[in-house]
C-alpha cells in the first residue's frame, strides 16, 4: 500500500518538501506567507539601499539644495528685474526722499540675495572633482539660508515701497510689519519649532541604557 502524503492538521494537503522545510527550519519561500527565514537579511539590505553610502547621501542632499535654490532664485530675479525697470519709468522722479531710500536699499538687497543664491553653484564648480562634496553641501546649506533671509528683506522692501506710493505712510509701515511677522513665522519659526519637537520626541522614545 502506498504511503499517505504528509498532511498538516486542519489542512487538506501539505507537500512533503514544504513540511520538511518547516520542520528543519530551512529558508524557503512559501508563496503566500513569505519567506520563513532570511527576512532580517533582506530588511537590512533594503534599509541599506534606502540610506545609501555617504557619497550618495551627499549627492542627494546637494540635489535637494539645488531644487530649493531654483525656487528662491526665481522669486528674487523677478523682484530684481522689477526694481531695475522702475528707475527708467517717467514717474520715478516723483518719489520722495523716503521712497528713494527704500528703493535703493531694496535694490541692493535684491542684488546681494541674487549673488548669495548663485554662490553655491560657483562654489561647487570651483571644487568639482576634488572630493569636497561634504564642504559643498555644508556651505551651500548656509548660503541658502542667508539668501532666503535676504529675499525676505527684499520682498518687504518692495512691498513697503509700493504701499507707500499708493497709500499713506502709516498704513504702509503697518502692513509691512504684519507681513514681516507672517514671513518670519512661516519661514523660520515654524520649521525650527517643528524640528525641536521631533528631536524632543525622539529623545523621549530613545531607550535608556
Amino acid at each position: 500500500m502506498a504511503a499517505a502524503p504528509d498532511r498538516a492538521p486542519g489542512s487538506s494537503r501539505w507537500p512533503t518538501s514544504r513540511a520538511s522545510a518547516v520542520s528543519t527550519g530551512s529558508a524557503v519561500w512559501t508563496g503566500s506567507t513569505g519567506p520563513t527565514s532570511g527576512t532580517t537579511t533582506r530588511r537590512s539590505a533594503s534599509a541599506k539601499c534606502s540610506t545609501g553610502t555617504p557619497a550618495a547621501r551627499l549627492d542627494r542632499n546637494f540635489a535637494e539644495i539645488l531644487q530649493e535654490l531654483r525656487i528662491a532664485e526665481t522669486g528674487v530675479q523677478i523682484l530684481f528685474a522689477f526694481l531695475l525697470g522702475m528707475a527708467f519709468q517717467q514717474r520715478f522722479a516723483e518719489i520722495d526722499g523716503f521712497q528713494r531710500v527704500v528703493y535703493v536699499a531694496t535694490l541692493l538687497v535684491s542684488a546681494l540675495a541674487t549673488g548669495v543664491l548663485i554662490a553655491p553653484v560657483v562654489f561647487h564648480r570651483l571644487v568639482f572633482r576634488r572630493h569636497r562634496k561634504d564642504a559643498v553641501v555644508r556651505v551651500a546649506s548656509r548660503l541658502l539660508l542667508a539668501g532666503v533671509t535676504l529675499v525676505m528683506v527684499a520682498v518687504l522692501g518692495g512691498v513697503l515701497l509700493v504701499l507707500d506710493w499708493v497709500t499713506d505712510h502709516g498704513f504702509a509701515l503697518m502692513m509691512t510689519a504684519v507681513l514681516a511677522v507672517v514671513l518670519v513665522t512661516l519661514w523660520f519659526v515654524l520649521p525650527f519649532a517643528r524640528h525641536r519637537a521631533i528631536v524632543r520626541a525622539e529623545a523621549d522614545t530613545r531607550p535608556t541604557p
